[in-house]
């Protein structure tokens, strides 16, 4: 169903890749891709080229690390508060998600 959507916002005679790391889940012979999405494992155990490894660890340092949850639903409440959180602040996402190795040539 995710891939559906992605696929249905990409322009008309356009085309989407889509990277992923490595889990299972990503890699099942059953996975129904779209004709105009192609998608792009990164290598086995590479985080630092998968830049949205650096927003889960931000999220994790800042908002989500160092508690006790009382319940599903108070894990739940949190995670949206730092989503949240995060999604008002795009220019943070822009830096967590910058290489400085992809810049220095």
């Amino acid at each position: 169903m995710h891939l559906e959507e992605i696929s249905f916002h990409v322009a008309p005679g356009a085309h989407a890749v889509v990277l992923l790391d490595q889990a299972g889940w990503h890699g099942s012979a059953e996975l129904a891709v779209p004709p105009n999405i192609t998608l792009l494992p990164l290598p086995p155990r590479c985080p630092e080229l998968n830049p949205v490894e650096n927003v889960w660890q931000f999220m994790r340092d800042n908002w989500l690390s160092n508690r006790i949850f009382k319940s599903y639903d108070d894990v739940v409440d949190h995670c949206c508060y730092a989503w949240n959180k995060l999604a008002d602040q795009p220019w943070r996402i822009m830096t967590l998600g910058l290489r400085n190795w992809a810049h220095r040539y």
